[in-house]
């Protein structure tokens, strides 16, 4: 039995921890699709076709891994997709109360599709996309948190070194 499993996100920018999660759900399952959330409302920093190519680039090595885009309810995403599993990642306590949630109402929306929760390497347990964006934009150094090909996107887009 072929298991697919979906690891959704936002992904603005992807970070060396969602990479590392990635990674490792390629390892877990036979199929790992990654999910790009399009949401207008987050005001993102890049389109989501920029952060599908960053994600592919970024994933290019993994012959099973694929990236997509969804809008909506991610459950019923994942059924299309024919995932059985849906990937999250936990940094810290904050996240898993947020996260244990979101689990409980897609278990009542999806009972056939479980919930794996994986924390990131301890060197990216620190990272989110929003803090990475904010110590970018102010000139920090976020060299060794995102892959190559993310830090010169937002060295492009944000104009800091």
């Amino acid at each position: 039995m072929s298991v697919s499993a979906l690891y959704p996100g936002t992904f603005d920018p992807p970070t060396n921890g969602h990479i590392d999660l990635i990674q490792r759900g390629a390892k877990l399952f036979d199929h790992l699709i990654v999910a790009v959330l399009n949401n207008p409302v987050k005001d993102p920093l890049f389109t989501v076709e920029e952060r599908v190519e960053m994600l592919r680039e970024s994933t290019s090595a993994l012959g099973n891994v694929s990236v997509a885009t969804f809008e909506g309810l991610m459950v019923e995403f994942a059924r299309q997709q024919g995932a059985k599993a849906v990937l999250r990642g936990i940094r810290a306590i904050s996240d898993y109360e947020y996260e244990f949630q979101m689990a409980l109402m897609n278990r009542r929306l999806a009972p056939e599709i479980e919930t794996v929760f994986l924390q990131p390497a301890g060197r990216y347990s620190f990272v989110s996309s929003r803090m990475l964006k904010e110590v970018f934009s102010f000139g920090g150094d976020v060299s060794g948190l995102v892959p190559p090909n993310v830090l010169k996107r937002l060295r492009g887009r944000i104009g800091a070194s």
